[in-house]
């Protein structure tokens, strides 16, 4: 468990970084074809919508993440829940967030096929 913990979280740090959030081609690699998101506004999102949104887009919050655990729901499918945080100039953390992830194991690797963002209260 530790291993696929070790890799599903690698995968969703890179999701972060603003080099993989506006490349559209690294973005469309590790989204599944049949993506779906419900952010933490509530609203739901497709995979056409996310990758053309954050492929916009100039700037990229920087994100806090921690506490990360994952459980294996069955064979080469997994769930990934850990908590964020957008991380502001003056360094204090906004909008913190508790997340979930389905990663399912493709031929083209670990892809994400769905992913929730829920409101937190502070965690940090």
């Amino acid at each position: 468990m530790d291993r696929l913990l070790q890799e599903l979280q690698a995968l969703e740090v890179e999701l972060h970084h603003p080099w993989v959030r506006c490349s559209r081609e690294r973005l469309e690699e590790l989204l599944h074809p049949e993506f779906h998101e419900v952010g933490r506004s509530g609203r739901a999102y497709s995979r056409e919508t996310i990758v053309n949104f954050l492929a916009a887009q100039e700037s990229q919050p920087v994100v806090a993440s921690d506490a990360f655990s994952v459980s294996e729901l069955s064979p080469g499918v997994a769930l990934l829940n850990y908590r964020s945080a957008h991380v502001e100039k003056g360094k204090s953390l906004v909008n913190h967030t508790l997340r979930s992830s389905v990663w399912l194991q493709t031929n083209a690797g670990w892809q994400l096929r769905y992913h929730q963002g829920t409101a937190a209260a502070e965690s940090w």
